[in-house]
């Protein structure tokens, strides 16, 4: 049975997790799901990592909502970069989720770009998983999660 963890944060303003974890069950089976939930994005990382070693999952999606302050980009690269170095330490994908405030015009569009973008990662992850093959095809499409894929040169 694969597992797949689930980090977020309750920074975030929409819960991607939910629809993440109602993606994964509604497209994969033989999964289990492991749900952590942090404060903000700069706890990620360590909870991604703990999702890894002591809760044995084989992959996780790092999920967080950063604001629209440069504070917010500052410290969502910093969680970046130290989502980056969970993977290298566990030789573990973690797919980051990140849904940044100032990406959408209005609170709407940015419900809708959260729950899409949750539920585009879901189903990488579950290629990633059990369909690698399926990315390998896509490869240089241009596909994008959230809005409109960009498309091949």
């Amino acid at each position: 049975m694969k597992v797949i963890g689930i980090a977020d944060t309750t920074f975030a303003r929409y819960d991607m997790a939910a629809a993440a974890v109602d993606e994964i069950k509604n497209n994969a089976t033989g999964i289990r799901i492991e749900r952590y939930t942090v404060p903000g994005v700069k706890d990620l990382p360590v909870a991604s990592k703990k999702l890894i070693e002591e809760r044995n999952c084989d992959i996780v999606m790092a999920l967080g909502m950063p604001g629209k302050e440069p504070i917010d980009k500052q410290c969502a690269h910093e969680a970046s970069t130290a989502l980056l170095q969970v993977q290298l330490l566990t030789n573990t994908h973690v797919i980051e989720v990140f849904v940044h405030e100032d990406e959408a015009k209005d609170e709407q569009e940015l419900k809708w770009l959260a729950e899409r973008r949750a539920r585009e990662h879901a189903l990488n992850v579950i290629a990633l998983l059990f369909h690698p093959e399926k990315l390998t095809k896509q490869a240089g499409t241009g596909q994008r999660q959230g809005f409109e894929d960009a498309g091949p040169l």
